[in-house]
């Protein structure tokens, strides 16, 4: 059962930011679903978010939150804290052929500060939607690029508001995912480029935009790739095989244009996406024997479990 939010504010830290009680999710989410975070806080910079650590007690759940662009909120809400970065930790710097980018400036972002200063290997981050926290979290990758070939180094706090900084070989890089510790809260990354032509890169850039705008329901509410490529096979041909394009559950569907992607078709509830999601799954694992693995993350509560817990 959640706590209530009154006695959960008189347990937390003062800080410089900003703490809401039983705040709405699914407005930031791509999906445009989900429950409210009991607790949510938006830290002023990254010595507030500190402070908040020190002083957070430890049985209290904390929950790093992006743009939400592949995340799915349950509809009974977060328990705890949710912690969402805003503007002070979203600044891009260059340092020689290295930008300084914060973990919550946006992929995009990203990618047009690298096309600017001429540093090419970071063009692929235009095609991923979310933040660079995110993309630090899961390896992202597309169109020939992945997270673990720019990264230099990552800066971030622990549970208990230490700061680390992470090599690149501490991060543990792997497809779609990385070994760093589930507590630690990335600020910035250190994320190295090759000198280049701007004129060149724009229109790589351009390439894969375009190259997404055509295969992805990109103007959807859809939280990018459902699921991860499993080794040695693609999962919207396993999914297309299985029957599951088009597939529908409430207000979920996966899309026709590209299977591996689910959307909300203007009334879904986390509980239909999520559903369809792993009836997919079964789809795939009884056709094909091969197990799907979410690529999407999901947090929170089920409503149900909400209700008979409340």
């Amino acid at each position: 059962m959640m706590t209530s939010c009154t006695s959960l504010l008189s347990r937390l830290p003062a800080v410089r930011g900003k703490l809401m009680e039983n705040a709405p999710m699914k407005d930031q989410t791509w999906f445009g679903v989900g429950g409210p975070a009991e607790v949510l806080f938006k830290p002023e910079d990254a010595d507030d978010l500190a402070v908040f650590l020190k002083g957070c007690p430890t049985d209290v759940p904390l929950t790093i939150l992006g743009a939400a662009s592949n995340t799915l909120i349950r509809d009974g809400g977060i328990e705890g804290v949710v912690i969402k970065l805003g503007p002070a930790f979203a600044k891009i710097t260059q340092e020689g052929n290295s930008l300084i980018a914060g973990a919550a400036a946006m992929d995009m972002n990203v990618a047009r500060a690298a096309q600017k200063a001429g540093l090419s290997g970071l063009a692929f981050l235009c095609g991923i939607p979310g933040t660079l926290g995110g993309a630090l979290r899961m390896n992202a990758g597309a169109h020939g690029g992945e997270m673990k070939e720019i990264v230099r180094s990552v800066t971030a706090l622990d549970r208990l508001g230490n700061r680390h900084t992470l090599t690149n070989a501490q991060m543990g890089f792997a497809y779609r995912k990385s070994a760093a510790p589930s507590g630690m809260i990335f600020l910035e990354a250190a994320l190295e480029g090759r000198p280049a032509d701007p004129a060149a890169i724009e229109a790589r850039m351009k390439d894969i935009q375009a190259a997404r705008a055509a295969s992805q329901p990109i103007r959807e509410k859809t939280g990018g790739s459902t699921f991860a490529n499993p080794e040695g096979a693609k999962a919207w041909e396993l999914i297309d095989k299985a029957g599951c394009r088009g597939l529908t559950i409430g207000g979920a569907m996966m899309s026709e244009r590209h299977c591996n992607f689910l959307i909300n078709t203007g009334e879904a509830t986390a509980a239909d996406l999520e559903a369809l999601g792993e009836e997919v799954r079964r789809r795939v694992l009884e056709t094909s024997g091969i197990d799907l693995r979410w690529e999407i993350r999901r947090i929170g509560r089920p409503l149900e479990e909400t209700t008979r817990k409340g």
